[in-house]
């Protein structure tokens, strides 16, 4: 692991007397990279959560630009910005936030014939997209490249996040919690049914903890526990996700229909 400058260990002062975290856990945040899909509500959150800890290293994956209508939630962004490329901006707010995080733009629409490109080589994805068939795909091939996925969603007053390895034979992949009848961008969103910006800020920092603690390695494992935010209840509930033996993406192959037996 890569050690900490100087003025890295003012920076991460009150990391590293953390005793769960530690110089130790620090560094491994440090050496880590995460590729962000999606720079919105959630990744607002999300983005500066995992600058400001430290990550080595941020990927964020977004083809859009900022409408005012974003700004009530996505709030790494400006008025002054509106038509601006969202990646881009998302890039150099981490940058500035912190130096020593490496910023990556990629302004570009995630799908199914580049999926594999942009996610692949990083530790971590954390997934903030608004649309079925984009999870979908990141979920497919994060299971295939054995990454783990921490999926965020926000609609209206509800949040949901979820820490995803569905290549472990007891833990479940995202396409086994919502099965394959959702391979199409034309779900419900949150521009048609709105979404409260602060619940949206919830999620996506809450799906950055549960990013920090899966990498510094720190806290029980919580893959594949859905965790439910009622904003209005103000109410959290954790509810056990169970692997679907039939899934199409990440079920053990049938005898005689894989390399090896279940």
């Amino acid at each position: 692991m890569t050690d900490l400058s100087d003025d890295e260990l003012d920076r991460y002062a009150r990391h590293i007397v953390l005793p769960q975290l530690g110089g130790i856990g620090q560094r491994r945040l440090k050496s880590a990279s995460i590729v962000v899909i999606g720079a919105g509500g959630i990744g607002s959150a999300a983005i500066p959560a995992l600058a400001g800890a430290g990550i080595g290293r941020l990927t964020i994956v977004d083809d859009g630009s900022v409408d005012r209508s974003n700004l009530q939630r996505q709030t790494i962004f400006r008025d002054d910005q509106v038509g601006e490329l969202k990646a881009q901006l998302a890039a150099r707010f981490v940058s500035a936030l912190n130096p020593h995080v490496e910023a990556i733009a990629v302004q570009e629409r995630l799908r199914t014939d580049n999926v594999e490109e942009l996610i692949g080589g990083h530790d971590l994805i954390l997934d903030g997209s608004d649309n079925f068939a984009t999870r979908l795909a990141v979920s497919d091939c994060a299971t295939r490249l054995h990454i783990p996925l921490v999926s965020a969603a926000a609609i209206q007053f509800q949040g949901q996040i979820t820490l995803f390895r569905g290549w472990e034979a007891d833990k479940p992949c995202y396409r086994c919690f919502v099965g394959d009848a959702f391979d199409a961008e034309d779900c419900d969103t949150c521009a048609e049914q709105g979404v409260l910006g602060a619940l949206a800020a919830t999620a996506g920092s809450f799906a950055a903890l549960i990013a920090i603690r899966a990498l510094a390695g720190i806290g029980a494992d919580v893959a594949g526990s859905l965790f439910l935010f009622d904003g209005l209840a103000l109410d959290w509930r954790k509810i056990r996700l169970p692997k679907d033996k039939g899934c199409s993406a990440c079920a053990p192959p049938r005898n005689g229909e894989g390399d090896h037996e279940a």
